[in-house]
């Protein structure tokens, strides 16, 4: 398949530009449904992988300055004698050109790739030293993998790209102490890829929170409402039951317990006396 009809495949009809699309969200809490439109900035294509297709006449095709979000761009074993028509891709990180055949022209990395990390040759036509001075104007470059060029034969390979490049951390997976890289280190820069998106994420998560908190104030006020209401009318009720419990005790305390003589009142005694 050729380097055109791939990139077309790996799009699926995505536009590898920035587009605004509406999103519907809703939120319900209890009883209370609150909706909205969001319009969200999302970043189609972050990385683009298309190794093992032919690319016509060992240059790079189909690849365009609108890819202005990707991030890591593979083009392994894909045919590459020159990187010349390489797009401006400022947002770039990794770029993978291993098993090809490039032996020069890297300038062209240095003008349109200024903030590439991670660079590997491997497996390319490289065998002087002086090839890859053009990378020193990459200030950000901190991985370079040359492993099976030709120039990893010389004497003084490590020690001369360590010179040419102090900015570089790794070369061929090893640091200048013959320490092997971690994979950490490399996750690290793909964390830093991310934090833009992430943050804007993360600010309409916090929209979405605070429309759920203001929910659960309102039910909470409606809780505490009732819950102030039902103390006063208890209060009341309380009221009206020791009411009806000294009216009771009054009417007991008047009236003769059962069983028990009532006692006479002297001006009963006088009314007896004059019927006699």
């Amino acid at each position: 398949m050729d380097m055109k009809k791939r990139v077309s495949l790996e799009l699926r009809h995505r536009s590898p530009a920035e587009v605004r699309v509406p999103a519907f969200m809703e939120v319900k809490k209890s009883k209370a449904t609150v909706s909205r439109y969001e319009t969200h900035v999302t970043p189609l294509v972050q990385e683009l992988v298309l190794d093992n297709c032919r690319s016509s006449e060992g240059k790079i095709e189909g690849i365009t300055e609108e890819f202005s979000n990707l991030e890591l761009l593979s083009l392994i074993n894909v045919g590459l004698t020159s990187v010349a028509d390489i797009p401006k891709l400022d947002k770039l990180k990794k770029l993978e050109l291993s098993d090809n055949r490039i032996s020069g022209g890297l300038e062209v990395l240095a003008e349109r790739l200024v903030n590439l990390t991670h660079l590997n040759l491997s497996g390319n036509k490289f065998k002087d030293i002086s090839t890859l001075e053009p990378l020193k104007k990459l200030p950000h470059l901190k991985s370079l993998d040359l492993f099976n060029c030709e120039v990893t034969n010389l004497g003084d390979y490590r020690d001369s790209i360590f010179t040419l490049l102090p900015q570089l951390t790794y070369l061929d997976g090893y640091d200048a102490d013959d320490c092997e890289a971690s994979d950490s280190d490399g996750e690290a820069d793909a964390v830093d890829d991310e934090g833009e998106s992430e943050e804007f994420w993360e600010e309409e998560e916090d929209d979405d929170e605070d429309v759920v908190a203001e929910v659960d104030d309102d039910d909470s006020g409606d809780d505490e409402d009732g819950a102030v209401n039902g103390e006063v009318d208890s209060e009341e009720d309380d009221e009206d039951d020791d009411e009806e419990d000294d009216e009771e005790d009054d009417d007991e305390n008047s009236s003769p317990e059962k069983g028990q003589k009532r006692k006479r009142e002297p001006e009963d005694e006088d009314d007896d006396e004059d019927d006699e």
